[in-house]
């Protein structure tokens, strides 16, 4: 991503860990990750370096993959996520392993309730959950206290 940013011609890229971020404290107004807090190590260090860089009232904003709460949805998308994706995936790319670890990420990622106690455990305050695309998706908001 940081090289089609440079074709593009962004200014000012930095390629950072998430758990520690090179930036003073309270220094941005709103601050986003997209398909991101998933993979880090922590997700409650990433939340409290996030809030850290965070303006008091600052806005947060994560979005994540998620899973339907309508249960014949989630059954079916269960069904594709760890059955039929891997097996798409092994054959166009030949890497199944990482669409296993796509699947497994997504059912241990936090959301719902478990992602609005995350937050406020983190500093966060307001939290609120957008579902996309019947939940597959999730757009969680969330600001600084």
């Amino acid at each position: 991503m940081l090289e089609v940013a440079r074709t593009k011609k962004v200014p000012r890229l930095i390629q950072a860990d998430g758990l520690s971020l090179p930036f003073q404290s309270e220094k941005f107004d709103a601050l986003t990750v997209a398909f991101g807090l998933r993979n880090m190590a922590s997700w409650e260090t990433a939340l409290r370096e996030m809030s850290r860089v965070l303006r008091p009232a600052g806005f947060l904003l994560v979005m994540d993959f998620s899973l339907p709460r309508f249960a014949p949805i989630r059954g079916l998308y269960r069904l594709y996520l760890h059955n039929v994706l891997p097996r798409i995936a092994a054959l166009l790319t030949g890497n199944k392993e990482a669409y296993e670890y796509l699947g497994s990420s997504i059912e241990s990622f936090p959301r719902d309730e478990q992602m609005f106690a995350l937050l406020k455990s983190c500093g966060y305050e307001e939290p609120r959950q957008y579902p996309l695309c019947f939940g597959i998706a999730s757009i969680y908001t969330a600001r600084r206290r």
